[in-house]
């Protein structure tokens, strides 16, 4: 089996919430805009990597990854 047979069939779980987030986040965005549980679940798809943490001007900001 090739490593590209594998890497079709990958895909990272997600919960509805992340999901729910990951689909209204267009743009990057300042963390500070969201609420504090859309942060922890921000902070948990940085850890999946599928958003990614940028610090712009003393500010964090998030950006969501290119499937």
């Amino acid at each position: 089996m090739k490593i590209n047979e594998l890497i079709k069939g990958f895909s990272v779980f997600t919960t509805n919430e992340e999901r729910a987030i990951l689909e209204n986040m267009n743009d990057i965005a300042p963390l500070s805009s969201f609420n504090e549980r859309e942060r922890v679940i921000i902070i948990d798809l940085v850890r999946k990597s599928l958003i990614t943490k940028i610090v712009y001007n003393n500010q964090i900001m998030v950006k969501k990854n290119e499937l």
